[in-house]
């Protein structure tokens, strides 16, 4: 049975290692008296969600308070932009994700993206990000990467992740290549289960692998583990728990057949279902301790004192008992002080105090726009109140609830009157669809109706209601803000390659004959 060392109580170096290696998240928008004593006694990183920021003046006060404890903490953050933003859960991101990005195709777009999201985050006191997504979306089914990914073709997400490092690591934010070795072949979320990757390792080397020697290259401060097993590298063990992925593959020299790579390895959320439900959350951290990871990725569910206590007497114990060398355990943490000496240089050499330029990602977004006119088919601008169908899916885990997506809003705005209802998958359940299909229509009456979806490619429920109800409106707008693999429909059909804000933005201004062009 283990024993609770209180976080006040510097036990010595053992212990004060055991806390530097979590990176645990809190509850609340001002940090807990028990976070400031652990930042006392030793944490090294503290981990913020959307529910910790409200804007970026009370974010600025509580990253100054957290360094009033630890001065080089690691404030980390999940803000790839796009789908996945903290920074701005409430509204939606300022900055197109990365399938927008890679849909341009343009390293110094991206670059110059993440520069800037990089400002807006050192401005607020954090500096260290847990992105970009390296990931290879080479599953199109894939329910949890997707948009987060730059695409589906090695090189594209290779130039991406490299430039996407390099302008955020700029802005002196250390970047965190994820989802290591790759997340893109899964048919799993890892937040609820345990996926399997089936690759061989001439495979994993020419797909998977390739945007991940691109972020090493690139200098990416840190790299984050992926909850998945690979047979083809371990048969036993989840690349987070396996030294045959993170110490035979990512660390070994590449004379010895590793990546060579000797940053900070970080692991995805360890309460996530894939290592909870398989191994429990203080086995996990154990293992994959053991394995070569770092740091400890935890609070985005276990948000409390309670956990920290439990996960560091773990770690003791397991030191204790020989199942973690304690070498490896002070290797770990000096990393991670290395990580946070290394953030506070960066943050003590900024000069630049001018404030980020948001107006990029709009740029970028208006960019990543794919339009397609219906063969036959007239068109011209909503200037009237339309009808808006937004088709909703089970909100991704990583993306969260609570961000606001689609155009029904920016719509309604721009034509009071607008009107607008959303549909998951219980309303357009074969039963129901003559329903569904029959209300819109009696909605909609004469107005334009603009139907706004996400991965139609992965829902047969929604993409029935689309066809549904583009028989008997053929005059319909689509607006596709997932991966737009499924064929374009509709009189008019736009791709956004994301949900961000901006994203929409965009779109609304095409609907509306507002610039750019149609091509």
């Amino acid at each position: 049975m283990s024993i609770l060392i209180p976080a006040a109580q510097d036990a010595g170096p053992l212990h004060r290692d055991a806390l530097t290696v979590l990176q645990p998240g809190f509850v609340g928008t001002a940090p807990p008296d028990w976070l400031r004593r652990h930042l006392a006694a030793g944490l090294g990183s503290v981990a913020l969600f959307a529910r910790n920021v409200t804007d970026q003046q009370q974010l600025v006060e509580l990253t100054a308070a957290l360094r009033e404890e630890n001065p080089d903490i690691l404030v980390a953050i999940d803000e790839e932009g796009g789908d996945v933003t903290r920074l701005e859960a409430g509204s939606g991101s300022s900055w197109p994700g990365n399938l927008a990005l890679g849909a341009v195709d343009d390293p110094a777009l991206t670059r110059d993206v993440a520069r800037e999201l990089g400002r807006a985050l050192a401005a607020c006191g954090v500096n260290y990000n847990w992105a970009p997504s390296a990931d290879v979306n080479s599953n199109p089914g894939n329910p949890v990467i997707g948009v987060r990914s730059f695409g589906a073709d090695p090189e594209l997400c290779a130039r991406h992740t490299a430039a996407w490092v390099t302008g955020l690591q700029s802005a002196g934010v250390a970047a965190c290549a994820k989802h290591f070795p790759g997340h893109g072949d899964t048919a799993v979320d890892s937040h609820l289960g345990l996926p399997v990757v089936d690759a061989d390792v001439d495979l994993l080397h020419s797909r998977d692998l390739v945007p991940f020697k691109a972020a090493i290259e690139a200098g990416a401060k840190a790299v984050m583990t992926a909850h998945i097993v690979v047979p083809a590298l371990d048969t036993d063990h989840p690349a987070t728990l396996s030294r045959a992925v993170l110490h035979d593959l990512l660390r070994a020299r590449p004379a010895d057949g590793g990546l060579g790579y000797d940053g900070l390895i970080v692991t995805d959320g360890i309460e996530m279902g894939a290592i909870a439900d398989t191994y429990g959350t203080a086995e996990g951290t154990v293992l994959a301790l053991a394995a070569g990871a770092d740091a400890i990725c935890v609070g985005g569910g276990l948000a409390d004192e309670e956990t920290v206590l439990h996960l560091q007497s773990a770690i003791v114990a397991a030191v204790h008992a020989g199942r973690l060398p304690e070498q490896r355990l002070a290797e770990a943490a000096d990393r991670v002080r290395r990580l946070g000496g290394w953030a506070s240089a960066a943050a003590g050499e900024r000069t630049d105090s001018a404030e980020p330029d948001l107006a990029i990602g709009l740029r970028a977004a208006r960019r990543a726009l794919r339009v397609v006119r219906a063969p036959g088919q007239s068109w011209a601008p909503v200037t009237e109140r339309p009808y808006v169908a937004s088709f909703s899916p089970v909100a991704n885990i990583a993306v969260g609830a609570e961000t606001p997506w689609g155009v029904a809003g920016m719509l309604a705005a721009r034509f009071p009157g607008t009107r607008a209802e959303s549909f998951g998958p219980d309303d357009a359940a074969p039963e129901q669809l003559p329903s569904l299909v029959g209300a819109v229509l009696a909605a909609a009456q004469d107005r334009r109706i603009v139907l706004v979806v996400r991965d139609v490619h992965r829902h047969a429920w929604m993409a029935a209601a689309v066809e549904g109800l583009l028989a008997a409106r053929p005059d319909a707008i689509v607006v596709e803000m997932g991966v737009p693999q499924a064929p374009p429909v509709g009189a008019l059909h736009i791709a956004t390659h994301g949900a961000a804000r901006v994203c929409g933005l965009a779109a609304v201004e095409v609907l509306t004959g507002q610039p750019p062009a149609l091509g």
